[in-house]
């Protein structure tokens, strides 16, 4: 009998977006992803909020409510073009603001431009970054293996309707995919195709088997579930995190709580 991993509640798959920026067109988007109740990450640019085209201080708290806010850089420059000194302040400076205006801790960004490096990687890390998403769209459902470079399955131009056909007809054997679509809000403006978004939604939302998550609510769920402690029977497990995760052995699911060992009806290792 084998030991398998499910999302919360037991879930086996998962759904997310991210969208970069802060303009005034999240309005519209926000009220979209409510309409289907699917939850997203919208990363913010705290240094242009409040200029045309952007959404104002004031707002920040109750428009975003229910998703997440995330670091975008203060200013949006180039992570790869900034001597250290100013890389820090232009990340450091964003969390501090958006930590300020939500009332929540800022932990999540996404790579302006889409620029990275190892170098801008370990300072990102070195002011509380825990994830970092990059525009290096993979086509596919796998989870990520490195949560600082977290790549996408794809821009919402990248064949969502036909992507969202594939995710929901997932094969058995696939487990644990993660459907992850990022994008700029005034793209649907820009291009008048505001309909592909709400299409989308529409045939992804109030599935049974689906999670819709931030990412960082994500990446806080996988990081548990890395983190439990088997033994090496693996007829026991604990849990060390902070965080609830879902597992079970044939048709028995169960929440592993926090701070929590539980024995599972399993034989002679992962597989009897």
């Amino acid at each position: 009998m084998t030991v398998e991993f499910y999302y919360p509640q037991g879930k086996t798959k998962a759904l997310t977006f991210s969208y970069d920026d802060g303009q005034i067109h999240d309005r519209r988007l926000v009220s979209i992803f409510n309409k289907y109740k699917v939850k997203a990450t919208f990363h913010i640019n705290s240094g242009q909020v409040g200029h045309p085209d952007f959404i104002t201080r004031e707002e920040v708290r109750e428009l975003y409510k229910g998703h997440e806010v995330a670091c975008h850089g203060v200013e949006h420059r180039y992570p790869t073009h900034l001597p250290k000194e100013l890389l820090i302040n232009e990340i450091w400076e964003d969390r501090k603001k958006l930590e300020e205006w939500t009332g929540q801790i800022i932990t999540g960004l996404s790579y302006a431009f889409g620029e990275l490096g190892n170098s801008v990687v370990d300072t990102l890390k070195s002011l509380g970054i825990q994830y970092a998403r990059t525009v290096n769209s993979t086509g596919g459902f796998s989870m990520p293996t490195d949560f600082m470079r977290w790549n996408p399955t794809c821009h919402h131009n990248g064949n969502i309707i036909d992507k969202a056909g594939a995710f929901l007809n997932m094969p058995g054997y696939m487990r644990l995919p993660l459907f992850y679509v990022w994008g700029h809000s005034f793209e649907f403006a820009r291009e008048n195709n505001w309909e592909l978004i709400e299409q989308f939604c529409e045939l992804v939302a109030f599935k049974e088997d689906t999670w819709y998550t931030t990412n960082i609510d994500y990446m806080n769920y996988v990081t548990a579930m890395r983190s439990l402690i088997f033994s090496t029977d693996a007829s026991r497990v604990f849990n060390p995190s902070a965080f609830s995760v879902w597992l079970g052995a044939g048709e028995d699911i169960t929440e592993l709580k926090p701070g929590e060992t539980v024995r599972l009806p399993v034989k002679q290792g992962i597989k009897e």
